[in-house]
């Protein structure tokens, strides 16, 4: 994407200190992007993050906070609008993904995931909408997943919890695209982490393309739509896979 062709906006990416949200951020960061960096518990990670954003020419915010906690909520997007003003762009990639079988699963279990991918997408929405309403322009990216939207084995409350960010998705999509807002999800197939070093055979198996992905083919398509060129593209859920079926 061009170099500072979103200079002045502002990016929230939650699970930001890793993988595919660090990603994300020095993508967002490169195009011009003030980022605000966001996770629970891995302030290094959080912290190499934004040195990165810096590298790479943005301002970083580094916002300490557990986006299933309604409070944390509330008080990080408070810290990024006494920073910067406003979030113009909200990228929800928090998510936590344990596998238990599903009669083993407990209420709590189900909760935990609920409350980190699917109501910490509403809230954090909530939260910063008003601020795109007001400015006539914003991009909301949220994340689905090829094997939560197929079913996970041993993973009912992810696969749940991923559709249920996907019908939400749609509803912003339709609510809030008169004020120059987009809503859409990324849905990312067999991606691999920053600490691996080489494709898993195994799963490379299954994948057309021939290869893993890698988290900044994530943070290209994530690009793209919060690009002003996405202006027309909404409502729509894009599978970042190598061509495995969905």
């Amino acid at each position: 994407m061009t170099v500072g062709i979103l200079a002045g906006k502002t990016a929230f990416v939650s699970g930001s200190g890793q993988n595919i949200g660090r990603a994300i951020a020095l993508q967002l960061a490169r195009m011009g992007c003030n980022v605000v960096v966001n996770g629970a518990r891995d302030l290094a990670g959080c912290e190499e993050t934004a040195a990165r954003v810096a590298a790479a020419g943005g301002s970083a915010l580094i916002a300490m906070g557990d986006v299933a906690s309604a409070g944390d909520v509330a008080r990080i997007v408070q810290a990024a609008h006494d920073r910067f003003g406003a979030v113009d762009i909200l990228v929800n990639n928090a998510a936590q993904r344990p596998h238990k079988p599903f009669l083993e699963t407990s209420d709590a279990d189900w909760d935990a995931v609920m409350d980190t991918a699917l109501t910490a997408a509403f809230r954090l929405s909530r939260a910063c909408l008003p601020g795109m309403v007001a400015r006539k322009w914003g991009r909301i990216v949220n994340f689905t997943g090829m094997k939560a939207m197929r079913g996970y084995h041993e993973g009912a409350p992810i696969s749940a919890a991923k559709h249920g960010v996907w019908g939400l998705t749609k509803a912003l999509s339709q609510e809030f695209a008169v004020h120059g807002i987009t809503a859409n999800v990324v849905s990312p197939g067999q991606i691999r982490k920053e600490s691996e070093t080489v494709d898993d055979p195994a799963r490379v198996k299954s994948i057309p393309a021939g290869v893993m992905g890698r988290p900044e083919d994530v943070a290209a398509m994530v690009a793209f739509l919060c690009s002003p060129e996405a202006r027309f593209v909404s409502g729509q859920m894009i599978a970042v896979n190598g061509g495995e079926a969905t």
